[in-house]
Parts: structure tokens; sequence; C-alpha cells
């Protein structure tokens, strides 16, 4: 499905850097493909603090039902965000990477998103920030869309749920093809068209 497009966006998603959108397009692309309208923004927490302000009450102005932060490193991004909303806040974990080590080989840094992900949990009482895994920003898209689905009788309630049974008739198919084959035979299918031994389509990471 094409980008979900409307008068009014339903999710913000927001990132402390350029360089985040590589990860960050997972959360947009399931919204996408479950018709969630979003808008998308780079907002840092620590460059600049009086954008995010701002972003926060245009979020709760323009009626949306949740934002998504995703931040690397000190990942202020996230808890700020909610110190300034009422909305839920999802956050991202980044690992982030270092390109400017000796002879311009990049590598992750030391804590390997440890430090983001520590960052967004331990929030102190009274600002809740939910937090998904390292990367995962297709994770956050699905739960920025189920708690807009929260409401009974909502149409992105079947969205939802046809995505999971598309997920489960892939996991069977997968595996009668393992049963038919081998699993020699079925990784080596796996590996040829590019999907790995386990895993979607080879591709930009998406969370």
């Amino acid at each position: 499905m094409a980008r979900a497009r409307a008068a009014r966006p339903l999710v913000g998603i927001v990132m402390g850097s350029a360089s985040d959108a590589r990860i960050m397009s997972g959360a947009g692309a399931v919204l996408d493909e479950l018709g969630v309208p979003h808008e998308d923004r780079i907002v840092s927490a620590h460059r600049t603090p009086g954008r995010l302000a701002e972003y926060a009450g245009h979020a709760e102005r323009s009626g949306m039902g949740a934002i998504i932060a995703g931040a690397g490193g000190a990942a202020h991004l996230p808890g700020m965000i909610a110190s300034f909303t009422i909305l839920p806040v999802v956050g991202v974990p980044i690992m982030v990477y270092n390109d400017k080590r000796a002879g311009g080989a990049p590598g992750a840094s030391s804590f390997g998103g440890l430090d983001a992900l520590l960052s967004i949990t331990e929030m102190p009482a009274g600002t809740p920030v939910a937090s998904v895994g390292v990367n995962k920003a297709a994770n956050a898209g699905l739960l920025a869309a189920r708690i807009l689905a929260a409401p009974p009788g909502s149409a992105l309630r079947s969205r939802l749920r046809a995505r999971k049974r598309r997920m489960h008739d892939a996991v069977v198919a997968d595996s009668d093809e393992m049963s038919r084959v081998g699993i020699a035979e079925f990784v080596g299918r796996r590996e040829a068209s590019g999907r790995g031994p386990g895993g979607p389509p080879a591709g930009p990471a998406r969370g």
C-alpha cells in the first residue's frame, strides 16, 4: 500500500537525526500497510529543544492518537516528548553507528543500543514511555496502530487481524515447504532468492 495520506495524521513519527530515518522508516512502512495516516519529522531533544516542545503541542492539537519517537545514544527524545504531552509515546532505541573510526570502517557504538534502550525505559514515575527493542521500529508502528484500534468496531482492528492471519499463513507455508524439500534444500532456496535462511527479503533495515 502506498503511503497513507489524509488531512489529519493519526500518528507522529519523530527522530533525533536524519541518520535515524533508515531505521524509523520501518514504522512508516507498517502504518502505510495498515492505512494509518502519519507525519514524519526530525526533532532533536538537544539541538532543537524549542521545536520539541512545539511539536508535542502540535500533536495534541492535530488530534493524533500516538507518537513514535526514535533516538540513539542518550535517547532523550521519547522521554522529553512525553514530558510535554499526555499522548502515548512509543520509543524506538536506535543503535548508533560510528563512521569515524580509524581507517574509515564503520562500526556499532560501544553499547550496541543498550544505552538508548535503558534511557527510554528508565523514565521517572509519572512520565511513562513504552519501548520496543533496539532498531525495532516496525514493532513501534504496530503498537501505535493497536493503540488506535482500541475502540471496539474499529476498521483498523480488522486490518490488524488480517495482518496476523497473513503472518500465520506465511509460517505454515514455510513449514510445509521445509517438510516437502528438506531443511538443506529449504535454506538453499531462501538464500538463492535473497531471503536468507529465515527472514524476509534482504533490504534496508526496517526495524
